[in-house]
């Protein structure tokens, strides 16, 4: 049973959506309430939003691995920030908070997605309750396979947790419509818990379709780490749309188009992220998959 529950916001500071709706529901706590447990906010990174940035030395999302929470050599704003955020809402293991809601945007064209971290009924249950109420939400399964002690998202920090990803949005700057989706799959995931522990569950669909994390794919570079390509016009802003073999995905600064290369038909999410520009990413590659509700 989930007794006490946390909604995070402003994990990446320039993600101005989390960070709006923290202060609603801290001004009108009641929306955020149910009988069953009880909810907190977070803001996680009031420093990167200082500087309208998406973090101030390294990604806050990526800090939250067990040996990075472990290691006091570790000195960044990033770091330090994680261990305090654990000793907050964690310790990771055996934390304090049950369930955590992380709340992101994207400017990639990924419209409202819930991103399930872990497997199981209660994840698939939750995901079809979501869907049920609110079909345009897509389902995606972010390394669900490993961990918690093997995750280094903020969420991980508790036994259960999920992300809500919804775009296309800019990076610091708010839409209405991006908001009241943010919000409205927040509403839900809280109903569904408190259903959940008050075994007052709907019937729920015996499975939901869903997608599952294969790899991320690199913007083509020279010998000296400069991009050659970009993102395909037939590929840019076509998330979780089939990508088939031999399909351009990229094409070069000189007008030569670069196809997929694998055997098998995949889905593209996060495609042409700015975020992920840092890292020269050009998009996740998913597999469909069917989840099990019973």
């Amino acid at each position: 049973m989930i007794k006490k529950l946390a909604i995070v916001g402003g994990t990446h500071g320039n993600e101005f959506t989390g960070i709006y709706l923290l202060k609603k529901w801290q001004a009108t706590p009641e929306l955020i309430e149910r009988s069953s447990f009880s909810a907190e906010t977070l803001f996680a990174n009031p420093a990167a939003y200082q500087q309208n940035k998406r973090y101030v030395d390294n990604d806050l999302n990526r800090r939250f691995h067990r040996d990075e929470l472990e290691n006091p050599s570790l000195t960044s704003v990033e770091e330090l920030l994680a261990r305090q955020i654990n000793h907050q809402l964690g310790p990771k293991g055996d934390a304090r908070i049950d369930f955590i809601i992380d709340m992101h945007t994207t400017t990639s064209n990924m419209g409202p997605t819930l991103l399930l971290t872990a497997q199981g009924k209660f994840y698939n249950q939750l995901a079809a309750f979501v869907q049920m109420y609110m079909p345009e939400v897509v389902i995606s399964c972010d390394e669900d396979h490993k961990t918690n002690d093997q995750q280094h998202f903020l969420s991980s920090i508790a036994a259960k947790s999920v992300m809500i990803e919804v775009g296309p949005v800019p990076q610091s700057v708010l839409r209405h419509d991006v908001f009241e989706q943010t919000e409205r799959m927040a509403s839900l995931i809280l109903d569904f818990i408190e259903l959940d522990n008050t075994d007052q569950l709907p019937e729920l669909p015996q499975t939901i379709d869903a997608f599952r994390y294969i790899e991320c794919i690199s913007l083509p570079l020279d010998s000296e780490g400069q991009r050659t390509a970009m993102i395909h016009r037939d590929i840019q802003d076509q998330d979780f749309v089939a990508i088939e073999p031999g399909q351009p995905i990229f094409v070069t600064f000189a007008g030569e188009e670069i196809c997929y290369q694998g055997a098998s038909t995949v889905y593209g999410s996060f495609i042409n992220e700015a975020a992920y520009y840092d890292n020269n990413i050009a998009m996740s590659l998913l597999e469909k998959v069917t989840l099990d509700c019973y």
